[in-house]
């Protein structure tokens, strides 16, 4: 059986992060951090070596959730899923993201996307279509071999 996967949440708003954290857990995965800014991320990210980040747009440091997921997906080798309202904020390359998920986000979403993505981590391949409410960058569906034509799960 392998290990569950470790990840870093980057919030700033604290009830949304708390309860990411319990989704995290709920999904069998530990949250090993919690960081309210671009700088913390960062920072935690080198750290801790997450295998996944969540990362929003807007942080307290301003909407620096972009550039800090480049960053951790570059320099600590995590992967990253946006988590946020600011969907068109993301540039086309998603800043080395796998994907992103809306807000507002439902509790199944969140379970079914880390699910997924721990499957992907695990296999280095989809298990199928990414489950609703999960956009796949293009480059995470080529390196993962995501058939989009098959209905979501």
């Amino acid at each position: 059986m392998s290990r569950p996967l470790s990840v870093l949440i980057v919030e700033d708003e604290v009830l949304l992060a708390v309860e990411l954290g319990f989704l995290v857990r709920e999904a069998g995965c530990v949250e090993v951090g919690h960081a309210l800014d671009s700088a913390d991320a960062v920072r935690l990210a080198q750290d801790l070596k997450p295998d996944i980040a969540l990362v929003d747009v807007h942080l307290s440091d301003g909407p620096t959730g972009v550039d800090a997921a480049r960053e951790i997906a570059e320099q600590a080798g995590a992967i990253v899923l946006f988590m946020t309202a600011n969907v068109k904020r993301l540039p086309d390359d998603l800043a080395g993201a796998c994907g992103v998920i809306g807000k507002p986000y439902s509790d199944r979403a969140v379970r079914r996307a880390l699910t997924f993505l721990a499957r992907c981590l695990q296999d280095g391949a989809a298990p199928g279509p990414p489950p609703p409410g999960l956009a796949l960058s293009d480059s995470f569906v080529g390196r993962w071999g995501v058939d989009q034509t098959a209905p979501a799960a």
